[in-house]
């Protein structure tokens, strides 16, 4: 696993905070904390949400147990799990990058609650792909997505990422920078002027 900020990091003391802001103009990324696991738990809980992420248990204490062993992960600078809020601090869902491979990275965890506007979810695999190829430095997404969850395999083709196999549970997508590039032209309204 290489670190992330090997990679091509804008700056080399550049703290993740600094690289995640002002992206997107409705929402924003901030990085998670063990006060977030009642939140984070409502949602991998909620049984329309959590049809295609892995299973947790109903109990507070472990999720932040889960959390306090993200961090060192975090900290070693081998994935990056966020909260996604409106501009006011509003938590609406979670995402995360995780799977760092040479030039290529993963993305998932993503959950927006219920009562998420409509612009959250495309607004944040925005800011995921502007911060992982655009800011972290990175070439290429690799996506697993359960063969169910025809929203999301519907939502990354539409957005340009390809298909590259299948097997008995997963769909695989791959998504390039210049296919990222031309999504972002598509909806680029949806970005602030300096993305």
């Amino acid at each position: 696993m290489i670190p992330v900020f090997s990679l091509a990091p804008r700056k080399k003391s550049e703290q993740v905070e600094t690289i995640i802001s002002d992206i997107a103009k409705h929402i924003r990324f901030r990085l998670v904390e063990e006060t977030d696991a009642v939140f984070i738990l409502s949602l991998r809980l909620d049984p329309v949400k959590n049809r295609f992420v892995s299973p947790v248990k109903d109990d507070v204490e472990a999720q932040k147990q889960w959390i306090a062993e993200y961090k060192k992960r975090e900290t070693a600078k081998e994935e990056f799990y966020f909260i996604i809020e409106s501009r006011e601090g509003e938590p609406l869902g979670t995402i995360r990058l995780y799977d760092f491979r040479d030039d290529s990275f993963c993305w998932g965890s993503w959950i927006l609650k219920h009562e998420a506007p409509p612009y959250a979810s495309l607004e944040s695999a925005l800011s995921i792909y502007e911060i992982a190829m655009k800011r972290l430095g990175f070439r290429q997404s690799h996506t697993d997505v359960r063969k169910g969850n025809t929203p999301v395999q519907n939502f990354l083709l539409q957005f340009g990422a390809e298909i590259v196999g299948k097997d008995d549970i997963n769909v695989y997508f791959r998504m390039t920078e210049e296919a990222y590039e031309q999504a972002k032209k598509n909806y680029r309204r949806f970005l602030l002027e300096n993305v």
